[in-house]
């Protein structure tokens, strides 16, 4: 049986920094993401998701505030992210290499020792403000 929380650190520290070539490794081939605006679908369609990250961020870190708190097949845990905004969020007038910091909680659920499910929650409405994407 795998060590949940050593797996969740994996999923915070190395996918959530860019190492998206570990999906495999830590997520079940019909993995389902839930977002807020939408869910995926498949390990292709969350890297793309995780990617698009990248593509608006860079220098980026995250940081484990809370957790992993592990309940049977399911871990939970609270955590930053933070780095520098490289443009390209519609409606922004925040310039490139304005930093950026957000918290949010992840909610995960395994079968057969990898990832198989995902809720997200994160300060979206907080970021996009300080982005000035949104009145302040």
């Amino acid at each position: 049986m795998t060590d949940i929380a050593a797996r969740y650190r994996r999923w915070l520290g190395e996918v959530w920094r860019g190492d998206l070539d570990v999906l495999p490794e830590l997520c079940t081939p019909d993995f389902v993401g839930h977002w807020p605006d939408g869910d995926v679908h498949g390990i292709p369609a969350l890297a793309e998701r995780i990617g698009q990250t990248f593509t608006m961020f860079d220098d980026v870190s995250t940081s484990l505030n809370l957790g992993p708190i592990v309940d049977g097949d399911r871990v939970a845990a609270h955590w930053t992210f933070t780095g520098a905004y490289r443009g390209g969020i519609p409606g922004a007038t925040a310039p490139p290499g304005t930093p950026i910091s957000f918290t949010g909680a992840d909610f995960m659920r395994l079968t057969d020792d990898r990832f198989t499910e995902y809720w997200v929650i994160s300060d979206t409405l907080g970021l996009m403000t300080r982005l000035g994407a949104l009145p302040t």
